[in-house]
């Protein structure tokens, strides 16, 4: 046949021959496009919100035609890997404890499988952040060794989880029953307040002489949670240190967080072999030298992890800076509120871009939304605590809804599990997007188009590519 063929080409004019060619090339050449810009076409699974909530994490197909020469490509690099990701959650408060606990046993157990179960129609939340007392979004304030007036407890005596023992607890105990992996930072919002100078719940700063009294606090605290089956993977010595006007707040400078750690904390989770990482700061990306005084002084920061971030104020950047030049020192982002009266629209396309792209482009190995949970009326919260926070569901009676930071944390929560490594992406004006490979080998870009049209690019990995279409206002998770 072969020879036959050759003596049949041979006999053809050149013309004609040229074309059998082009033919043949053709024919051998399924899934992949022609000319110059010829690659195998990928087809990555996609799931789209949208700004107007006409579609909410839904499973779409947005490949397209093949898009124009001139339209943007986002290149996919394996070889230069970043961070590893620790997982992608909220803070489970007292209050959110609280309203999931209410629940009807059905419904709890339905509304914890689908936040943190791995199954179809689960987000996948692998982190969680505590406070560690009563943060603003508990009814009341306390601490887990309240005294009369006057009273103290150096040794830390009466230290007791009494006040969590009803609801946080119980539900922690759950949700570990559903993904007994996720890991946990926790921080205070103040200590016990006859530890203070200003013997309140609200504002004030630590007295030095009961900085030992407290590094034993949360030694305490941390041994008492693992007798409860529950593991605390991290704290912050102080939540929002700059901000004492909460309730409860406490006030710690820098220098005084770092002569915490220094002299007391570090010390005693070595005497004690608690292996909980501290992370410092947990404040605005204003401020990032705070984290910077104390990297500096060799005997605070030999104890320390890295440092936690909010983005109330500055620019996400300065947490990539920060990396710059302390590569040694990991990043956490570790809350974001969503507040009463922010839209949806604006809400999304924000969060996403800074909260979940912007963080993890900038070194973030978690990336946290704030409260879990709220009843219609934005609450409980604390007197003075906030009264527009918004969680990622809300808690009716015997009903929840779900508001826009779940659909914020699950475009990545569901898709990149702890373990991926984020992975070089291509990036490109009007089209923010962040890049990982799983452990399990898959590779996930999250991207979002903040445009007022859609926007078709070229997604290219390797020799392999896919032409997509992404709609006006939207997010798209898309995962090959």
């Amino acid at each position: 046949m072969y020879v036959m063929m050759k003596k049949r080409l041979w006999s053809l004019p050149a013309i004609g021959l040229a074309l059998l060619f082009i033919q043949c090339n053709k024919k051998a050449s399924p899934g992949k496009t022609n000319g110059p810009a010829e690659y195998d076409i990928l087809h990555p699974d996609a799931w789209i919100t949208k700004a107007d909530q006409s579609a909410l994490l839904q499973k779409t197909d947005l490949s397209t035609a093949e898009v124009a020469g001139n339209s943007p490509v986002i290149t996919i690099d394996t070889s230069r890997q970043y961070q590893t990701v620790d997982g992608f959650g909220y803070t489970l408060t007292g209050g959110s404890a609280v309203l999931i606990n209410q629940l009807p046993a059905e419904k709890k157990q339905a509304l914890l499988e689908e936040l943190f179960g791995n199954n179809a129609n689960a987000i996948g939340v692998s982190y969680l952040r505590l406070s560690v007392g009563a943060s603003d979004l508990d009814s009341v304030t306390f601490s887990y060794n309240d005294l009369p007036a006057g009273e103290t407890d150096v040794d830390q005596s009466k230290f007791s989880l009494a006040p969590d023992q009803s609801n946080l607890i119980p539900v922690l105990k759950r949700i570990l029953a559903i993904n007994p992996a996720i890991k946990i930072i926790a921080a205070p919002w103040s200590a016990p307040a006859w530890m203070k100078d200003n013997n309140s719940t609200k504002g004030g700063s630590l007295k030095p002489d009961y900085y030992d009294a407290y590094a034993t606090y949360f030694v305490k605290y941390i041994q008492a949670m693992q007798a409860e089956g529950i593991t605390i993977n991290a704290i912050t010595p102080q939540n929002e240190p700059y901000h004492p006007g909460n309730n409860p707040s406490l006030y710690m400078t820098a220098t005084m967080q770092r002569d915490f750690i220094k002299n007391h904390l570090g010390p005693a989770f070595a005497k004690n072999n608690i292996r909980t990482k501290i992370v410092v700061y947990d404040h605005n990306l204003d401020k990032p030298l705070y984290a910077d005084t104390i990297y500096q002084d060799p005997g605070a920061s030999k104890y320390v992890d890295g440092a936690a971030f909010h983005l109330y104020a500055g620019e996400v950047s300065a947490m990539g800076q920060l990396h710059d030049r302390h590569p040694d020192k990991q990043l956490y982002f570790t809350e974001q509120w969503t507040g009463s009266r922010e839209p949806f629209n604006t809400t999304l396309l924000w969060h996403i871009k800074n909260v979940i792209i912007g963080t993890l482009h900038n070194w973030s190995k978690i990336a946290l939304e704030w409260n879990l949970a709220n009843d219609p009326s934005f609450r409980p919260h604390t007197p003075g605590g906030c009264t527009e926070c918004k969680g990622a569901v809300t808690i009716n009676g015997n009903s929840f809804t779900r508001n826009v930071s779940y659909y914020i944390i699950a475009h990545a929560s569901k898709f990149i599990p702890p373990g991926a490594r984020r992975i070089e992406s291509a990036q490109v004006n009007g089209l923010s997007n962040v890049a990982f490979i799983t452990p399990a080998g898959k590779k996930v870009l999250l991207v979002l188009n903040e445009n007022v049209t859609p926007v078709s690019f070229k997604l290219q990995d390797g020799k392999a590519g896919a032409p997509i279409s992404l709609p006006a206002g939207s997010v798209a998770t898309l995962v090959w």
